[in-house]
């Protein structure tokens, strides 16, 4: 390691934030979301679980719950660039990347980035657009760049997706492949608000948009700096072995065709030291793992068809396997002390 390589660590670490101040900082923007997605802090957990995780959002539900403002309400939070795409039928994947075009003066091609370019993208309705135009996406949430005409174009950091999708109205809709919905971190439906909720959404929101007076609590450095933490948080080889008997665990499921791949192994992993640092703790314990495993796994599972006739979903099989699997016992923080 050279001289510069190891003051510019020593620079990181100073400036990584302590899980306190991370505490303090995401109950902020939490607080500022809870301003627009009235009576649903599971739903701002669950995203901002995401967030810490490096990992990108599928929310799905039925019209008028509040999926785009949940998007919005988090993009707004964060002070740094945010774009916003409507997938149509008619949308290419150009329109999402960017374009190369020709400059006549220079007489050589010039790179137009596309939305992609931002540190948080709201793709709404991303079902409505063709397969060839959601693929588009695959390459950016996962590897952080986009290679267009044979030239690699990196992401800023952070960078995250926000997707919204209408369950119901399939009508010239197009389903999300498998290997797509596997490249999201977590999938979260936001539900009906209850009455005491939906009443205070009333009283609060039918005069105004809470959308527009929704100011900044953080920036993207800030948000850089809470990436760096959670990466810190202990992880205990007891805890690794539960998370990978958990995932094991939904592959071999008579009710499902296809159980949870190795990528979700990983993201489970990154949203339970999300969820760990969350909760204000340096270290993950089992009720992290719980806390985050249906948003993580269930969207992940393909149920067979006799499933399906049973009516069985499955977060129910996640939650099966969640009071099947042996919990570890031992202090999971041993290591690290």
């Amino acid at each position: 390691m050279t001289p510069k390589t190891q003051l510019s660590d020593a620079a990181a670490d100073a400036a990584t934030p302590s899980i306190d101040q991370l505490h303090s900082t995401i109950q902020r923007i939490a607080a500022n979301i809870e301003q627009v997605l009235v009576g649903k802090p599971e739903v701002v957990r669950v995203a901002l679980v995401t967030m810490l995780a490096e990992g990108h959002l599928l929310v799905e539900d039925v019209p008028g719950v509040g999926k785009t403002s949940l998007a919005k309400a988090l993009a707004r939070s964060i002070d740094c660039t945010v774009s916003r795409i409507q997938f149509t039928p008619d949308l290419l994947p150009s329109d999402i990347t960017g374009v190369s075009i020709y400059n006549r003066q220079t007489e050589s091609f010039e790179f137009r980035p596309g939305p992609v370019f931002a540190n948080i993208v709201v793709g709404d309705e991303i079902n409505r657009a063709s397969p060839k135009t959601q693929s588009a996406l695959l390459e950016c949430m996962e590897e952080n760049q986009v290679t267009v005409d044979g030239e690699t174009y990196p992401l800023s950091a952070p960078f995250m997706v926000i997707a919204t999708q209408n369950p119901i109205e399939m009508e010239g809709t197009y389903a999300l492949p498998e290997a797509q919905r596997d490249r999201f971190t977590t999938r979260v439906s936001i539900g009906y608000p209850d009455a005491k909720a939906e009443l205070a959404m009333v009283d609060e929101h039918a005069g105004h948009d809470p959308l527009r007076d929704l100011r900044p609590v953080a920036d993207g450095g800030e948000v850089q700096a809470l990436l760096r933490a959670v990466r810190r948080v202990h992880l205990s080889t007891e805890i690794r072995r539960y998370v990978i008997d958990l995932v094991t665990a939904t592959r071999q499921l008579p009710e499902l065709r296809l159980g949870a791949s190795p990528r979700s192994t990983l993201q489970l992993v990154r949203a339970a030291r999300a969820q760990a640092a969350l909760a204000g703790r340096e270290f993950v314990v089992p009720d992290d793992v719980q806390a985050i495993a249906v948003p993580v796994l269930a969207h992940r599972l393909v149920l067979t068809s006799e499933a399906r006739a049973a009516r069985r979903s499955a977060s129910d099989l996640v939650w099966q396997l969640l009071n099947r699997i042996p919990v570890p016992r031992g202090d999971s923080d041993s290591e690290r002390r």
